[in-house]
Order: C-alpha cells, then sequence, then structure tokens
C-alpha cells in the first residue's frame, strides 16, 4: 500500500493596481415603450458626450448589461375588484469603463459624467489590467507553500517526499480589488475637479489569496 502524504498549499500576494474601473447604471422608467427607449438611448449618447469632452474616446463607455423590464399596480375597478395594470417600462443600463491609474483623470470623469443630463449613479473600484497574470502568480505561490509544508514534514518523520499523486484545486474567482473605497457625495462633485490637484490618493495594494491539496507518495 502506497504511504501518502497531504498537504494544503496555501499563497497569498500583494500587487499594486493598475487600473481604474468605473461601474456606471442608468436606470429610465416611463409609460411607454418606444419613449423608454429614446429616453434611454438619449442618457447614454449624454455620457458618452460628458467624456468625450475630457478627453475620453468615442464609445469608451461599454455594456455590460442592458434589460428592459415592466412594473405593474393592481387598480381598484368599479365592481370593487383589483385589475392588475402596466405601470410603466423600466430600461436598467450597466455600463463601464476603465483607465490608467490616474486620480486626475478619475476626479475630472465623475464630475463630468455627475453634471451631465444622464445623471448615472456609479461606483469605483482599484484593479489590474492583467488579472489572470495574479491567478498564474497565486498558484505559483501556493504550490511552493505546499512543498516546503510537505518538505518540513517528511524531514521530521524521516521520509522523503516522493512523487505528486494528485492536486486538489477548486478554482475560484480571485479578488483582484484594492480594499480602498473612493466616495465623493453627488452634491459636492461640481468641486471635485477644482481640489483633485490638491489631494493625492495612493489606494491600496491588492491581497488575494487562494489554497489547493496536494498528495505526495512518500518513500
Amino acid at each position: 500500500m502506497t504511504k501518502t502524504i497531504t498537504v494544503t498549499g496555501t499563497g497569498q500576494v500583494s500587487v499594486k493596481p493598475d487600473l481604474i474601473a468605473i461601474s456606471i447604471r442608468l436606470e429610465t422608467r416611463e409609460k411607454e415603450y418606444d419613449k423608454t427607449m429614446a429616453v434611454a438611448a438619449e442618457r447614454i449618447n449624454a455620457l458618452d458626450k460628458s467624456l468625450q469632452e475630457i478627453g475620453f474616446e468615442k464609445k469608451a463607455v461599454k455594456t455590460k448589461s442592458f434589460n428592459v423590464g415592466t412594473n405593474y399596480e393592481n387598480v381598484k375597478v368599479s365592481d370593487g375588484n383589483y385589475k392588475r395594470v402596466l405601470k410603466e417600462y423600466v430600461c436598467v443600463h450597466n455600463l463601464a469603463v476603465e483607465f490608467d491609474l490616474d486620480m486626475k483623470r478619475l476626479s475630472s470623469a465623475l464630475a463630468a459624467m455627475s453634471a451631465c443630463l444622464a445623471k448615472p449613479e456609479f461606483s469605483v473600484s482599484f484593479t489590474v489590467k492583467d488579472p489572470t497574470a495574479v491567478g498564474n502568480e497565486l498558484l505559483q505561490v501556493t504550490a511552493r507553500n505546499a512543498k516546503e509544508k510537505a518538505d518540513i514534514l517528511c524531514a521530521a518523520s524521516g521520509v522523503r517526499r516522493g512523487e505528486l499523486l494528485s492536486v486538489n484545486y477548486s478554482c475560484g474567482e480571485t479578488n483582484v480589488c484594492s480594499p480602498t473605497e473612493y466616495r465623493v457625495e453627488s452634491r459636492h462633485m461640481t468641486k471635485v475637479m477644482a481640489s483633485a490637484a490638491n489631494i493625492e490618493i495612493e489606494p491600496d495594494d491588492i491581497k488575494a489569496s487562494d489554497s489547493a491539496t496536494f498528495v505526495w507518495e512518500i518513500l
């Protein structure tokens, strides 16, 4: 019977963010479908234009999801009963714009979007251009950690680590967002551009972790 050692390796990496991602939400509510779609189109055009005016490329804003739904309400009719009646159409457009880490450009973008007629809701995250590279580095660190643990345990037990028999890894999505929060209340947004040059913000490093279980033969 083959003797084995089972070790769970853990890995952690810390990387500096090099990309800003602004998540944008546009919500349009109208009683008529055609008007809902027309207003939604006007809002995205206004958003695009506001960013182009400060130097962003045309269509820099990318669609992440686009949904059109309906809202109904119960209306009392003459016989005392209630009837379900269409109240409005709801168009929700989720978008994103990404650019190199530049806090002054971020402030300008938020100020421009806040002033435009689209009146979008938005949130800001600091991330990396190449999340795959971060994930690959994390796996390498995890594997090295498992080997080191196995070798220490084997040496302490008077045996040697042999052939790798199996690896159990549950592939999950690596979190590549900085914990730094960047928020500005909309009522203060018009002052953001003026103060941007005087405020230096350094987003915190991204800290990612992972684990995998390795089984080796012991000799």
